[in-house]
């Protein structure tokens, strides 16, 4: 089975900078979705960001131009780059992944929940 693992999450000051890495392990087809989600106390759970095999990535409106996915095939991994953090981005962040059906990987994880995750990593920022 697919094993993902996050890290990279700790307490920051409103305005700084994290990076979250979530290493992959057992993820043998060519085409599948990964993605960055978070749940804070109380709320649902919402998408963050999503990427492709092909490399195409989509953020949610809320962190657009303030964090960035990216992969790294040769070493399984996936990371998420947080710049200008605000307290409303406090939440415990997942990874997840799920094979390629044919739609956006964005639009995929509306459908239907990605079939593997991780067990989370905290982030917390304070004003």
């Amino acid at each position: 089975q697919v094993q993902l693992m996050e890290s990279g999450g700790g307490s920051v000051q409103a305005g700084g900078s994290l990076r979250l890495s979530c290493a992959a392990s057992r993820l043998t087809s060519s085409n599948y979705c990964m993605g960055w989600f978070r749940r804070a106390p109380g709320k649902e759970r919402e998408v963050v960001a999503t990427i492709s095999t092909f490399g195409t990535t989509t953020y949610t409106n809320s962190v657009e131009g303030r964090f960035t996915i990216s992969q790294d095939n040769a070493k399984n991994t996936l990371y998420l780059e947080m710049n200008s953090l605000k307290p409303e981005d406090t939440a415990m962040y997942y990874c997840a992944a799920d094979l390629w059906v044919g739609r956006s990987c964005y639009t995929q994880s509306f459908i239907q929940a990605y079939k593997w995750w991780g067990q989370g990593t905290q982030v917390t920022v304070s004003s």
